[in-house]
């Protein structure tokens, strides 16, 4: 247990080596400089309003950056087990969403595998032009206010 926690603890810093760098400047109290560009995290909040199957329309909070399905697996929307990868090869379309049409102007098109993915888990091998997966949707401060849809289960999802 101890031994993976070291090996994550390595990993990221790895990846990053400047959050746990130490310079003269940080050990001798005067302040350092902060990293150019770096925004607050108030900054990057993107506030959505989210339906659910119910009807019930709840505000969700996100950040620029992370994806639809993040910011709703973290209200408790969707099921975080039913969507474990962020990866459109291994998507079951258990994170599909609809997106009020207003607000899919403002989105990226669809992938072709992004839309593959929702035929191909449609009853009716039709796609709804509102349909998106929250996994492919990245926040930004341009979708503030967006308004998105959980539709009910399909009856093929339900256990």
């Amino acid at each position: 247990m101890a031994v993976a926690n070291l090996h994550k603890f390595a990993s990221r810093i790895a990846r990053n080596p400047t959050i746990f760098s130490i310079t003269r400047s940080s050990v001798s109290g005067s302040p350092i400089p902060s990293r150019s560009g770096s925004a607050k995290v108030a900054d990057r909040i993107v506030k959505l309003f989210a339906v659910d199957p119910e009807g019930h329309k709840r505000e969700i909070i996100g950040l620029s950056g992370q994806t639809l399905l993040k910011a709703l697996t973290n209200h408790g929307l969707i099921d975080p087990d039913s969507h474990r990868l962020e990866d459109i090869d291994a998507c079951s379309s258990e994170c599909e969403v609809h997106i009020a049409q207003e607000w899919l102007e403002k989105l990226p098109e669809a992938s072709y595998d992004e839309q593959y993915v929702l035929k191909r888990n449609s009853r009716a091998r039709v796609l709804n032009k509102h349909s998106r997966l929250g996994c492919q949707v990245v926040l930004s401060p341009e979708l503030q206010g967006m308004v998105v849809a959980i539709p009910e289960a399909k009856p093929w999802d339900i256990p």
